[in-house]
């Protein structure tokens, strides 16, 4: 008999009361202890396991679990008389951020400071001990939603003071996805005003704390020392690239296929195109857990995992990023790689100058997976790794297709019925449609920052193209910014099929140094076509001249003339 399949459960014990489907992950017990690490930061991308292994952390550890070894008979942990005794046996501080995900920063600290006094709350035993001096008991009194800065940065640490008191022991103290503030407030636009009140609050709960044990943090990114934890001296960090619990979080190839032979799904080669592809360590084929206990659930190939946030912060560094980003991500949806040298440290305030940030992040969160790196050393000189980066597997590359879909949400209409036009040559009515999609998502291809009249429009135009790639992808090659002829097009469409047309187009910004009007500027770009000589790729592929069309788009602010 199969076990159930208990969807988005994150509660260890009931996991294991009820008998659902588990992979045993226990070993991390084992690993993390005998490592020794004060405080541990560990990255993974959203939704691989880590609360839950926070939540079978706790059990095993606190002394509110004492007792209740049944948890863990049968697993790996438990067969081991020294870690039996150890069940149980420490006061545990355990938090999440995971849902601080608001809009602006005095929302922020006050949910953050509503955490922190829930702490308190849970903890009123000790109010009836002598352990608690006057001040302990003054200071307890001002934990509330309203607490200033310095109380709340000493919040957990008066608390591990309390409970170590009290049991006459070390506190461990867990936090989960301890960086969703702070992606928000990037997101937001509240990030500056947030690291002063995190960096304090890390650094008196994790630093200068004679009272911890051990501590694990868990999130997405690892934040750069810098920002955050710059007095942090006594951190280990395990990123993705690192080895230690490399087969913790997400499913390894022989999990899987034992997870697909319980439920008699003969779909390997699926499974594995969809949700495979990701790489912890030195262990590669590590699959993406919440996709496939999704699919042993409903036994139906969907994406389970992109569908499960809003991706608001990756859809932002694409959408706003560059006619470089744009170009680079184009290559990734058309089956390309990249290469990129790749920062682990997150600086959130380089995402909006920094490309190779944006690949590091997306690295970090699980979009795009590492193919191979390659290391350039001489006597003289060391240089950075360059990696070798593709998009993870085919439910991320659905998750960005739908995501470019939504771009043109709010004016689909307008955009297909051009994509028809471009298709079967209407110029008139390709220029009405364009310029009601240009009007519409020219400021949503924006940075928010004052760009050029020239920028605009090219930020703009990779949109678009990306655009007309998921329209098209079935019936055209699209490419941006190739080589041929005599020098580089803008846009090409390349048919897949023998017969249809296949289409040029060129981009020019209006410029009255050059052109007198927007009619000049559309014959400037018609003429760069034919003095470069752009068709030479199309033509060397065997397409004649006769089908292939040629298009001048010209730019005047948010007015577009097509020629």
């Amino acid at each position: 008999m199969t076990r159930t399949v208990g969807i988005g459960i994150q509660n260890f014990g009931k996991i294991i009361e009820n008998d659902y489907f588990y992979i045993d992950k226990t070993s991390f017990i084992r690993e993390w202890w005998e490592n020794g690490d004060e405080v541990t930061l560990i990255a993974r991308p959203r939704r691989f396991g880590k609360t839950l292994t926070m939540s079978m952390t706790e059990q095993f550890f606190s002394i509110k679990y004492a007792g209740r070894g049944d948890l863990f008979e049968g697993l790996s942990i438990w067969r081991e008389k020294e870690y039996r005794a150890l069940q149980g046996t420490y006061p545990v501080i355990s938090l999440s951020f995971a849902n601080v995900k608001e809009r602006d920063y005095t929302g922020t600290r006050k949910k953050i400071c509503q955490m922190l006094t829930d702490l308190y709350t849970d903890s009123t035993f000790l109010l009836d001990s002598s352990v608690l001096q006057k001040g302990d008991r003054d200071f307890w009194k001002r934990i509330s939603v309203d607490m200033d800065d310095v109380e709340a940065s000493l919040a957990i640490h008066h608390l591990a003071k309390y409970l170590s008191l009290y049991y006459g022991k070390k506190v461990i103290i867990l936090l989960d996805e301890y960086d969703t503030p702070m992606q928000e407030a990037y997101v937001n636009g509240y990030w500056g005003e947030l690291l002063a009140f995190i960096r304090s609050l890390f650094n008196a709960t994790f630093k200068t704390n004679p009272y911890l044990e051990r501590a694990i943090m868990t999130g997405i990114t690892r934040v750069s020392k810098e920002s955050v934890f710059s007095d942090l001296n006594n951190l280990e960090v395990v990123t993705t690239t690192s080895c230690k619990y490399e087969t913790v979080f997400g499913f390894t190839e022989e999990e899987m296929t034992a997870a697909l032979d319980e439920y008699g799904l003969a779909t390997k080669r699926e499974v594995k195109s969809w949700y495979d592809g990701f790489v912890f360590g030195n262990k590669r084929d590590i699959y993406n857990p919440w996709s496939i206990l999704n699919y042993l659930d409903k036994q139906t190939l969907q994406a389970y995992w992109a569908n499960t946030s809003s991706n608001s912060l990756v859809g932002k560094l694409i959408r706003e990023g560059g006619r470089t980003v744009k170009e680079s991500f184009e290559s990734l949806l058309a089956g390309g790689h990249l290469f990129a040298p790749i920062d682990e440290q997150i600086a959130y305030d380089q995402l909006d100058s920094n490309e190779n940030a944006i690949w590091s992040f997306l690295v970090a969160s699980g979009y795009l997976k590492v193919v191979s790196y390659e290391k350039y050393e001489t006597d003289r000189i060391i240089k950075e790794p360059r990696y070798e980066l593709a998009l993870t597997n085919y439910e991320v590359k659905l998750m960005f297709r739908n995501m470019v879909s939504g771009w043109f949400s709010r004016n689909l209409s307008d955009y297909n019925d051009f994509v028809k036009a471009l298709l079967s040559g209407d110029v008139d009515a390709m220029n009405e449609y364009m310029n009601r999609v240009s009007s519409a998502t020219f400021s949503f291809f924006d940075t928010g920052k004052r760009v050029s009249g020239k920028a605009e429009p090219e930020r703009f135009y990779h949109g678009f193209v990306l655009g007309l790639m998921v329209e098209l992808e079935d019936r055209y090659v699209i490419t941006s910014n190739r080589e041929s002829g005599f020098g580089r097009y803008d846009v090409m469409l390349e048919p897949k099929e023998a017969g249809r047309d296949a289409f040029i187009i060129e981009f020019k910004v209006h410029n009255p140094k050059r052109e007198d009007t927007l009619e000049d500027a559309v014959k400037a770009a018609l003429a760069q076509i034919e003095a470069k000589q752009y068709v030479a790729a199309l033509i060397g592929k065997g397409i004649p001249e006769e089908r292939i069309k040629k298009y001048g788009f010209a730019f005047e602010g948010k007015t577009v003339l097509i020629g």
